[in-house]
Parts: structure tokens; sequence; C-alpha cells
């Protein structure tokens, strides 16, 4: 009888532990956002303190609109604003952002139209340190007061003071010279102080792709940014900066995609950080358009090789998410008649790739989808367009299901 009962113990046990490990179904959760308008240029941003905001554009006659909203409760909250009716250069691919920073410490920019040609913008920054209540006058973190371009910005904490990145074209205004290196892009960084300060501006590199968001995270050494690079010789492939003792460091490749290409693919990189752990994922069509995936377990300064994550139809615009065990998540644009399926893959530590899922069939082509990770859940956010009419959408799954 003892016997028995052991058997039947150990059997629930069993049928317990079982349907614990089973992964939950893959069904994307539909977000309402609380735009007010139309809407375009979403934007995810995970702080320190766990905290998640999405931010947007909304435009109107009199200019365009930076909102922004908390993920509380698996909802989107009320929306506040940073800046309203403002001339902001609005574009498909370069858009705001207001990120958390730690405790009620919140940093946001945009892009506002300078003197010049209409390629000619700054990086506005602003910040607050009461949740939003109040923002900081805004100021320009880069000095050259030049009439050129200045975007692709990314953000995040450094010791208390907002550490930001941009694309920088003080030398294109040399653009007639033969010389790329003295005419072309470059990666600059600053970072502004609690009094709203500019200190430690800082060329990282001289020469970068013209038009390639950046992306910044945390790994357990500190900072570390990812852009796409670019020779004298066109050649455009990734590169990953670390900030150390107070200085970005120089670039390095990620990989050697050799990719020749005389003309900026508007395609950046992704990048996440957990602990030591870092993944980067990015676009590639050296040969064949594919999305691809590195991973670093010492902070970013050595990588693996790079593992397919897909070779068929892509546009790339990547997102990258790091999970428990090693793994990652990698998003990407997949193009079709009726406009942009956004699907999404898990990646073994091992380099094995699970099933590709579907999160959407209903982005615009000209959407930029952002992913990021807020415990069990991948929050995913990009832009629709129906009858022209464009609309900010947000979605969550599990990531367990992948």
């Amino acid at each position: 009888m003892n016997k028995l009962i052991r058997i039947t113990v150990l059997a629930a046990i069993s049928m317990f532990a079982g349907c614990a490990e089973s992964p939950p179904p893959f069904e994307p959760q539909s977000i309402a956002v609380p735009t007010l308008g139309d809407s375009s240029g979403p934007r995810l941003a995970s702080g320190p303190d766990s905290e998640l905001l999405l931010s947007w554009m909304e435009s109107g006659d009199d200019g365009a609109t930076v909102r922004y909203s908390r993920f509380l409760d698996g909802a989107w909250g009320t929306p506040d604003s940073v800046v309203e009716n403002a001339p902001l250069f609005v574009n498909w691919a370069d858009f705001p952002s207001v990120v958390p920073l730690g405790g009620e410490h919140l940093g946001a920019h945009w892009l506002q139209k300078s003197e010049g040609e209409w390629y000619s913008y700054d990086v506005v920054f602003t910040q607050s340190f009461d949740g939003g209540a109040n923002w900081s006058p805004p100021l320009v973190p880069h000095t050259d007061n030049t009439p050129t371009e200045h975007g692709f910005v990314s953000m995040l904490s450094i010791d208390g003071s907002a550490a930001l990145v941009w694309l920088d074209g003080r030398k294109m205004i040399n653009e007639a010279t033969d010389d790329p290196v003295a005419s072309g892009m470059a990666l600059r960084a600053a970072i502004v102080d609690g009094a709203n300060t500019v200190q430690a501006e800082q060329v990282i590199d001289e020469l970068i792709c013209d038009c390639c968001q950046t992306d910044i995270a945390l790994a357990a050494s500190g900072p570390i940014a990812v852009y796409r690079d670019r020779t004298a010789d066109e050649i455009r492939d990734i590169y990953v900066t670390r900030h150390v003792d107070g200085q970005w460091q120089t670039g390095n490749p990620v990989a050697s995609d050799n990719w020749e290409i005389a003309g900026c693919p508007v395609n950046g990189p992704s990048i996440a950080a957990q602990g030591s752990q870092v993944a980067i994922a990015w676009f590639n069509a050296a040969t064949d358009p594919v999305v691809q995936i590195a991973i670093s377990d010492d902070s970013g300064e050595h990588f693996s090789a790079p593992v397919d994550v897909i070779r068929t139809d892509t546009l790339g615009r990547v997102a990258v998410v790091t999970l428990d065990g090693g793994d990652a998540a990698v998003s990407w644009l997949q193009s079709t008649d009726s406009g942009g399926v956004i699907n999404v893959r898990r990646i073994s530590a091992d380099g094995t790739l699970g099933p590709i899922h579907i999160v959407t069939g209903t982005a615009a082509a000209f959407s930029v989808p952002q992913m990021v990770r807020l415990g069990n859940d991948l929050v995913f956010a990009w832009t629709e367009s129906v009858d022209k009419v464009r609309r900010v959408v947000s979605a969550r799954i599990d990531y367990r299901s992948l």
C-alpha cells in the first residue's frame, strides 16, 4: 500500500511539473495607445527601475507634439506632453524619445528645424526630476551651431546624468570636398548633468553611415552603444563602442560583413544587455538580405560569430532583447503587398533558432517597429497607416511562448 501511495504521489508530482513547464500559447494581446490625433514614430524605452515608457509624435497644422505614456498594470496610461505644436523635424526613420533615467528622472529629446536648408535640424534635449510634472529649459547638446543634420539619438543614465550619442553632421557643410572623412557624418556623444550643463562632448567615430539608427544599453561593465560605420571605401558594417573610465572607446566591428553600398540603407542595429550578456542584431545585404545576431558574454568586449536569424524577404528594421539563460529574441519587418509583417523569433544560447511568429501583419511599410522586454512580457509598438491616417499601435506577448 505504501508503495502504491508513493507511486501515485510521484505520478502527480510529475504531472504537475510537466504542466508548469508547458509554454503558454503565442497570442499577441493588443494594448490601446492613448493617442490624440494622427500619430507616428513610436519609441519604447525602459529604465533602471524597470519603468517602461512609450513616446510618439502627433502632427497638426501648427507643428508637431511629442507625447508619452507609462506602462502600468498591463496598459498604457494617460498621455503627457513634453513639447506641443513645435517646429519639429518629422522623419519616418528618426523620431523623438522619452527615457526613464532612474526614479523620477526622465530625459527627452526631439529634432527641431534650424536655419538653413530643409535638412538642417538640431537635437533638442530636456529633462525632468519630478516624473514629468516640470521640464528643464530645452538645450542643444551639440555646440557647433552649424546648419546641418543632427539626429538618431540614443540615451541612458550614467551616474544620474543623461548620456546621449547622436549622428552629427557639422562636417557636412564641407561636402564639396572629395574626402568623405572631411565631409561626412560623425558619431558624437555628450553628458548632460543635473544642472542642465553639457559636459564631456566627444567624437566617437569620425565617419559613420549617414542615416542609420543608433542604439545603447547598459551592460555589467557600463554603457555600450552600437551603430553602422562607414569607411572611405563605402563599407558599412556594424560597430560597437564601450564607455570606459569616463570615455567612449574607439568603435570596433561586431562582424566583418563587408557590405559595400554607396548610400545609407536607413537600417540601424539594435542592442540589449542583461548583466555581462550583450546581444546585437542587425540587417545586412552584402549578398542576400539577412538579419543577423551576435552574442557577447563579457559585456561587449568580444562577440560570437554571427547567426543568421532570417535570410529571406526581409526589410530589416530589427529589435533585440535578452532572455533568461543566455537566449535572445529578435524582431524584424517583412514587406508584403499590403504593408509590413512584424516577425519575432527566439535564438537559444547555442544558436538554435526557434519558430518564426507573426506579431502583426498590418504594420506600415515605413514603420520602425519597437520591442522591449518587461518581465515575462515582450512589448511591441509600431505605426499603421489606413487611408493616409497614421496611428501608433502596441501589443504584448509572453516571451515563454516563443
